[in-house]
């Protein structure tokens, strides 16, 4: 069975981020693919697996529409800090990662700011579940 699994190192964008961001999956009981622990839904903690992407642009986080009414109404990006509360949607219906289920490349991370987080790369191709 072909499994798209998201491992650590996977390449992320925000909808309202500038950057890309890379994954980071914690390797602590985990499925090693290719050397590198794969990620499961629960994979959602801001600084410890969700990166920073640059800068933010939405105007629903606070410094960004502080610095935007200090502007006159300009909107003014501010460095992203994700704000990530929910668990990344929809897992793997069939693959258990650590408990929880795969994060695939189709899973979506929401931002409390209102940036939707997607997979632009899983960080592998291809791997083979026995």
């Amino acid at each position: 069975m072909s499994c798209p699994g998201v491992c650590t190192g996977a390449v992320m964008q925000c909808s309202f981020g500038v950057a890309p961001a890379t994954l980071n999956v914690l390797p602590v009981s985990r499925t090693i693919v290719n050397n590198m622990p794969m990620a499961n839904i629960l994979d959602n903690k801001p600084f410890i697996n969700i990166l920073p992407f640059g800068m933010c642009n939405s105007i629903a986080n606070p410094t960004v529409a502080a610095a935007t009414a200090a502007a006159l109404g300009v909107l003014t990006p501010m460095p992203c800090i994700p704000s990530t509360i929910a668990p990344w949607v929809p897992g793997s219906p069939t693959i258990m990662v650590g408990n929880a289920p795969a994060l695939t490349a189709q899973s979506q991370l929401m931002c409390m700011w209102g940036g939707v987080i997607q997979i632009s790369f899983p960080g592998q191709v291809t791997t083979v579940v026995a």
